[in-house]
């Protein structure tokens, strides 16, 4: 696959002050990852680039759509993504970029023979982050799930059964000892 220069952002060439980029990423885009637990993404990037003397100041606007399967019920559902991050890009001496790296997380540093800032990996990241960790279908108007109803009906009677049966299992265990406890 080639690699995609639009996202190099030659900084060299930029004049002090606020810039903005804007990408529209899809699945595509993310072949060149790790695979994502979504598909058919459709999401665009706004990118406010704050450019001053030796650093730079990132703004990553992320909104779109991607395909997802449910924590729950397992079927697909349409996830909207919306986040904000923000990136702080220190310019310092080549020799110093690694130690700095390792030491703070929350900068990128690179290094003053650089003239061009990468942004396809933060973009990723930054994506990959915007996804909620539990996967979960909204709930409707009325507060109802919009689950897959047999899946939901499944769960429903295999947790009830669990829970009953764990609860006689503890009542009939003779080493088990319950002990009333009575504050006066």
């Amino acid at each position: 696959m080639k690699y995609k220069r639009e996202f190099e952002i030659a900084f060299v060439g930029l004049k002090p002050g606020i810039h903005t980029f804007n990408y529209n990423i899809d699945d595509s885009f993310f072949e060149k990852f790790e695979k994502p637990e979504f598909n058919q993404a459709k999401i665009d990037i706004n990118l406010s680039l704050d450019k001053k003397s030796n650093i730079f100041l990132l703004i990553f606007k992320i909104n779109g759509k991607v395909n997802i399967a449910c924590d729950r019920c397992g079927d697909e559902f349409e996830l909207t993504l919306w986040d904000e991050f923000e990136l702080v890009v220190k310019i310092v001496d080549d020799s110093l970029v690694e130690k700095k790296s390792e030491l703070d997380a929350e900068v990128a540093y690179i290094g003053h023979s650089e003239s061009i800032l990468r942004i396809e990996k933060l973009i990723y990241e930054f994506v990959i982050l915007s996804i909620p960790m539990q996967h979960i279908h909204l709930d409707d108007e009325n507060g109802q799930s919009t689950c897959n109803p047999i899946a939901l009906k499944f769960l429903n009677q295999n947790n009830s059964n669990q829970q009953s049966t764990i609860w006689e299992k503890l009542k009939t265990n003779k080493k088990l000892k319950i002990k009333t406890i009575r504050y006066a």
